[in-house]
């Protein structure tokens, strides 16, 4: 099995994948938070930092470009070659209403003609090999059995399915029926995402659909970001290795955010996940969002390692909303 990471917007940038990569590692695929393609061909100075090979050194990782412009979607993919990369993803999962609303996403499902003309156009001039991550409609599930026909025409290096439409964001259920058919009916390889929270969640997915040779982990691997060597070579999670992964990823956005806040909201994005693993997670997932200094956030953090305990099994489904 291969297993990937996620593009997790605002959370797993280079300074996060090092650090994960450092301490549990095992992921085949990291995949790059989406590239806003433009037809400035302009990137973000998030986006450079977040591409350069010498930020990525010694891991393999995937870029993913968002965008409904074939012409913006060349152009970025140039520039990624350019820096050496020889893969591109194109995000058709994202449910954010700022994103659909523009058409791009999983809004570009919904504009059958549009994206054929599209993928037309990139598969015909991309100077990298090409994967899709998405989703399988905007309202409806039937809205995938069109789709997998015209993903089909298409040499994808893989489609990767998170079997949710639009309009479920990441509520409800997946539905595994129709990544089943999608599964029969493609012509390419196919990666699945959606709700692999723990062992138990992957051993239940692989005994289901064993032909199935990648995954993609996203909530369940920032939740608890052992769950691999978990998955792969039955590991207990030490709460001594979790501390250095912290303190790495912590240490790191200090070095290069300017002010507190900025610091804080970086590390309150991550234990908005990474909290319920723990026992007793409401009472410190609560300190924590409250904490307004650096020094608030190191003594609770200091309190949450010496006073809890990590809990074997537990992972995203733990979630409390």
């Amino acid at each position: 099995m291969k297993f990937y990471f996620a593009p997790m917007e605002g959370i797993t940038g280079y300074i996060y994948r090092n650090a994960h990569a450092k301490y549990f590692g095992h992921v085949d695929k990291y995949f790059i938070p989406f590239i806003a393609a433009n037809q400035h061909g302009t990137l973000s100075t998030k986006e450079l930092h977040d591409i350069l090979p010498e930020h990525n050194k010694g891991l393999v990782v995937v870029p993913q470009i968002l965008t409904n412009n074939a012409e913006d979607f060349i152009r970025t993919a140039h520039q990624l070659k350019d820096f050496g990369y020889d893969e591109i993803n194109l995000n058709l999962g994202c449910p954010s209403g700022t994103v659909v609303a523009k058409g791009k996403g999983s809004g570009f499902l919904v504009d059958k003609v549009k994206l054929e003309l599209f993928l037309d156009q990139i598969f015909a001039t991309s100077p990298t090999k090409l994967s899709v991550k998405t989703r399988i409609g905007k309202e409806d599930p039937e809205e995938f059995y069109e789709l997998i026909q015209l993903f089909n025409r298409y040499p994808m290096e893989e489609l990767i399915i998170h079997p949710r439409v639009q309009k479920d964001y990441y509520k409800n259920t997946p539905h595994m029926q129709v990544f089943q058919d999608g599964l029969e009916v493609s012509q390419n390889p196919v990666g699945y995402n959606g709700d692999i929270f723990t062992t138990r969640d992957y051993e239940r997915f692989i005994r289901d659909y064993p032909s199935v040779d990648q995954v993609m982990l996203g909530r369940g691997l920032l939740t608890n970001p052992g769950l691999i060597n978990q998955i792969t070579q039955d590991y207990t999670l030490d709460k001594q290795v979790f501390k250095a992964f912290h303190d790495k990823l912590y240490r790191d956005y200090q070095e290069v955010l300017s002010g507190e806040r900025n610091v804080l909201f970086k590390m309150k994005e991550v234990w908005a996940y990474m909290i319920w693993i723990f026992s007793n997670p409401e009472k410190y997932a609560k300190k924590i969002r409250k904490a307004q200094r650096l020094s608030d956030y190191d003594g609770v953090i200091s309190s949450l390692f010496e006073e809890q305990n990590l809990v074997e099994g537990a992972g995203f489904a733990n979630f409390k909303k």
